[in-house]
């Protein structure tokens, strides 16, 4: 009887007869740790027939060789399987060759050093010998500033938003929040055009769930991080301030009094100071301000 395994990157794993899931939960017996990968992804079954590949509703799907996977897909050795970011590529061993790997599931860790993953068992990277490790992916290129990790985070945040899974959405906020906060922490460098990238999609998202304080956040990382916000943050920091008023205001304050300070000559700070001016002062007698600002009514 044929044997099946799991290959890649640098590590192989057996796939038993049965049910093999994989997934990013520590539940399955095939863990990837990637921000596209669904906590349940897709399941393996091998039986008498051979092995077959679904899909169990992941946000990112399956591909098979670049086909998407639709319902139960047969698998043959060679296959290449698409899950999140990782290409997988699927093994049929004959009967009797090759010795049983005895894994049953595979976490991959980072580089310090050079970027690429490994698997966690090994004590230092195979490439370059570092045995400090990364808590996220970087984009290989000339800028090292522009984070891989915070990019996939970033896409995971804007497909909850368009399905409407605000939980979902709140959730990817709240780790984008947490690797731009470790970046400030640290003093390690960012590229301007994806912190501002982050700002927008923060923005967006506080607008789409009323949250002052996820609003806030954005609206002092230019200050903190030194990178001017884009015309694009500025259109989304006026609809904010529309949105959200008096919650956002010490926030925005913050920014025109920084931006005054950099000496810096583009239509961002009049703009700013418009979409300060344009927020109405509470209210007691109008909690919910639509009488005292016609752009609320």
């Amino acid at each position: 009887m044929a044997r099946y395994r799991l290959r890649f990157l640098l590590q192989e794993i057996d796939v038993h007869r049965g049910t093999t899931l994989i997934g990013r939960s520590p539940d399955c017996q095939v863990t990837i740790e990637d921000p596209l990968v669904s906590r349940q992804h897709a399941r393996i079954m091998i039986d008498d027939g051979g092995a077959t590949i679904e899909d169990l509703k992941s946000r990112n799907g399956v591909k098979v060789n670049g086909q998407a996977v639709r319902g139960k897909v047969q698998l043959k050795d060679g296959d290449r399987l698409r899950i999140g970011t990782q290409e997988v590529v699927f093994c049929e061993l004959a009967e009797g060759s090759g010795q049983a790997t005895t894994k049953t599931t595979g976490f991959l860790r980072h580089c310090a050093r050079c970027r690429l993953p490994y698997p966690q068992e090994l004590m230092a990277c195979p490439n370059c010998g570092e045995t400090v490790q990364l808590e996220e992916d970087t984009m290989t290129g000339t800028d090292a500033s522009k984070s891989w990790g915070l990019q996939l985070l970033m896409e995971v945040l804007e497909k909850a938003l368009k399905l409407g899974r605000q939980s979902d959405a709140v959730h990817a906020l709240q780790r984008v929040q947490a690797q731009v906060e470790e970046r400030l922490t640290t003093g390690e460098g960012f590229d301007h055009q994806q912190l501002n990238e982050v700002m927008l999609a923060t923005l967006r998202t506080s607008h789409a769930l009323r949250d002052a304080e996820a609003a806030s956040w954005a609206l002092r990382i230019p200050r903190r991080s030194k990178v001017p916000p884009s015309s694009s943050v500025v259109e989304a920091i006026g609809s904010v301030a529309v949105a959200l008023q008096a919650e956002v205001r010490p926030a925005l304050e913050d920014l025109v009094a920084w931006l005054a300070t950099t000496g810096q000559v583009g239509l961002a700070l009049p703009r700013l100071r418009q979409a300060l001016a344009a927020i109405v002062e509470p209210d007691p007698a109008d909690p919910d301000q639509t009488k005292s600002n016609p752009a609320l009514s």
